[in-house]
């Protein structure tokens, strides 16, 4: 059996990067919120991606995040399956769709389709404040699963 050595928590060891990136997080915040995005979109969009990189610790944030934000058990406990439901709306859709693609950019096509049937739905502003979104969640995703953050 081998050992897992003790993994240093990045945001502590280097806190001025990860002020960097909480304040990239905040104009995030703000960015999607300019551009009319729902919370509770946002927040789908969060969980979205770290289901996708399997952090822990960010889904047990963001969960609590959507439910105070509104968000619903149901539409949560479905999630992973967004695609194979009728629960979530055109735009959350694309916003899902965008989000995957943003998080697994090595697919193309899928990020082709993705932005098309965003396209359909979401004017640019939202476009971009998806893809901000994802990109700032998949950074903390990574600090998170590098640090091997614990659920509390």
């Amino acid at each position: 059996m081998t050992t897992t050595p003790h993994r240093i928590f990045i945001d502590k060891q280097s806190p001025k990067a990860y002020q960097a990136l909480v304040q990239t997080s905040e104009a995030v915040r703000a960015t999607a919120a300019d551009a009319g995005l729902e919370r509770t979109l946002v927040e789908l969009v969060n969980l979205r991606v770290s289901q996708v990189n399997g952090c822990a610790f960010c889904l047990d944030l963001h969960t609590k995040a959507a439910l105070r934000a509104g968000e619903t058990t149901r539409r949560l406990g479905v999630l992973a399956a967004w695609r194979h439901t009728d629960l979530f709306t055109p735009p959350e859709r694309a916003a899902l769709a965008l989000a995957e693609a943003t998080t697994s950019p090595s697919d193309a096509a899928a990020q082709d389709a993705a932005y098309a049937e965003a396209r359909e739905v979401l004017d640019d502003d939202q476009i971009s404040a998806v893809i901000w979104v994802a990109v700032t969640i998949n950074a903390f995703n990574r600090v998170s699963v590098m640090s091997r953050h614990p659920v509390r």
